[in-house]
């Protein structure tokens, strides 16, 4: 019974430096997109979308993220990265900025971003010819746009008055957009920042596994 026990706990030890093995195994880690409490991160070739607390496969485990850079453990190691930052060897500076958003209620894809130097949330909408914000938002954001050119803007209510103006900058992640037209609304609705196509139209756009991938052209 006793040459039992030592085979057994032998066996144990095996297995739990096993684990161990595989956990310290990884090789690579970057991070592809990031939002508050969760990151999406590049590990090995494998794709994975970690929240606050949770552990990969591969034993990556996510400590913080917000939209600016990802604090994860590997092998009882921390690291923070930003977006398209890599731990191993083999780093290399991305040829493109790129940033990807894992898709959220009813599909949608939401993502915290900045316009001129103000932080917003956006939601993108490939219906949407431009970047369409609520006359509200618009004053909390500072923007002059009852200077802009009066325009009727077509919405689910019927027209409403707006006004055309452009931004003299619009940032998602790592990718930043300059003079990118915008139509302000009369009103408190879109309630969410519309990304239309004034920006989207200027960038690469793709969908990899329900995930969007966004990146820029040059």
């Amino acid at each position: 019974m006793l040459r039992d026990n030592i085979i057994l706990q032998s066996i144990a030890g095996l297995f739990i430096l096993g684990l161990c093995s595989a956990v310290s195994a990884v090789e690579r880690i970057e991070v592809k997109g990031l939002f508050s409490g969760s990151a999406v991160l590049l590990i090995d070739g494998k794709q994975r979308l970690l929240k606050k607390g949770k552990t990969s496969p591969e034993g990556v485990r996510l400590l913080e993220a917000d939209s600016r850079q990802a604090t994860v453990e590997v092998d009882g190691k921390q690291q923070t990265l930003r977006l398209s930052r890599r731990v191993g060897a083999e780093y290399s500076e991305p040829k493109y900025a790129e940033v990807r958003l894992p898709s959220g209620d009813f599909g949608h894809y939401v993502t915290s971003g900045r316009i001129n130097a103000s932080s917003v949330q956006f939601m993108v909408d490939t219906g949407a010819s431009v970047i369409a914000i609520s006359s509200q938002g618009a004053s909390a954001l500072g923007l002059s746009f009852r200077d802009g050119a009066p325009v009727q803007v077509a919405t689910a209510n019927g027209m409403v008055a707006g006004f055309q103006i452009t931004l003299n900058s619009v940032s998602v992640g790592n990718l930043t957009l300059n003079n990118v037209t915008a139509v302000v609304i009369e009103g408190d609705s879109p309630n969410t920042i519309l990304l239309g196509n004034s920006f989207l139209s200027r960038v690469n756009m793709r969908v990899e596994e329900g995930v969007l991938i966004l990146q820029s052209r040059y």
